[in-house]
């Protein structure tokens, strides 16, 4: 099993690759080799690489508790023609200040992270150093590697709590910066082919375009209600190259093999102007 992931190593996608990684039955192997976690500089490769074959599965960040969703993989996700999410997992956000053994905080005046842990950790870095520059990278992991180039010491970085082989000479904060302690993401366990998806569920993640007329969000949303599905949230993304038409992103608690889950999905595409599965999942928990 190979797992494709936002890398480099050490990032928070990484932690939730080795999770799922543990989770999966590892006997043949469709990609040939070894079991392993395989990073790729952004999502769309990450996407790319499943697509291809390269890899069985990627692991993607989907939503964060404090930021909403993450909108590039929801697009992403919309786009693909054969990918499925079949898992998911909730990581608890522990962010960590990683600087140079010995620097006081006043003294650093650069800050490396991915823009949401920069985000969430504002009231820290405004508080504590008001002059750093913040420099944002693609990944946790990245901003890691940029503090690392720095010998003066007046570069740092945001990363989780559980990273790991850090670079002589930097230390981890003892303690957690971020603004809510009580952070957590989401992420999905992404496959191809509608074979992968399992063949019962707790919860279905579908989108769908309502028609461009009054009520018709409203209408959508009475056939979930009638099917007595639970639903667990709602996202709306405006659809490429239609102004003023938008998608919803919904997740249900729902069995993906029951008839009533069937006839749901089978009413919202006959009322909708576009209706697409994109996964099937049991509620998944992570470390806490």
């Amino acid at each position: 099993m190979k797992i494709a992931f936002l890398g480099p190593e050490g990032s928070y996608s990484h932690l939730a690759a080795k999770t799922f990684l543990q989770t999966e039955t590892t006997g043949e192997n469709q990609t040939g080799g070894w079991d392993e976690c395989v990073p790729f500089r952004n999502f769309p490769e990450v996407f790319a690489a499943v697509d291809c074959g390269r890899v069985d599965a990627a692991a993607v960040p989907i939503e964060n508790s404090l930021q909403g969703g993450v909108l590039q993989n929801l697009d992403l996700l919309q786009e693909a023609k054969e990918l499925y999410a079949v898992k998911e997992l909730i990581l608890r956000v522990d962010h960590r200040l990683i600087y140079k053994r010995g620097v006081k905080f006043s003294e650093i005046g650069r800050v490396y992270s991915h823009r949401q842990a920069l985000d969430q950790c504002a009231a820290f870095l405004t508080r504590e150093m008001p002059f750093a520059a913040l420099r944002e990278t693609e990944s946790t992991g990245f901003g890691l590697t940029r503090a690392f180039e720095d010998d003066s010491g007046k570069s740092a970085a945001i990363a989780g709590a559980h990273t790991e082989n850090l670079r002589a000479g930097f230390v981890m904060g003892e303690e957690s910066i971020s603004d809510e302690k009580n952070n957590f993401t989401h992420f999905l366990l992404i496959k191809k082919g509608e074979t992968a998806l399992p063949n019962t569920s707790e919860r279905i993640f579908f989108s769908a375009v309502c028609p461009h007329k009054p009520g018709s969000l409203l209408e959508l949303l009475r056939v979930i209600a009638k099917s007595g599905v639970n639903m667990t949230k709602i996202e709306s993304r405006p659809v490429r190259n239609r102004v003023g038409e938008y998608r919803f992103f919904i997740e249900a608690d729902a069995d993906i093999s029951s008839k009533k889950t069937r006839e749901m999905l089978d009413c919202i595409r006959e009322n909708t102007l576009e209706c697409k599965l994109i996964g099937a999942y049991s509620q998944g928990k992570g470390e806490k």
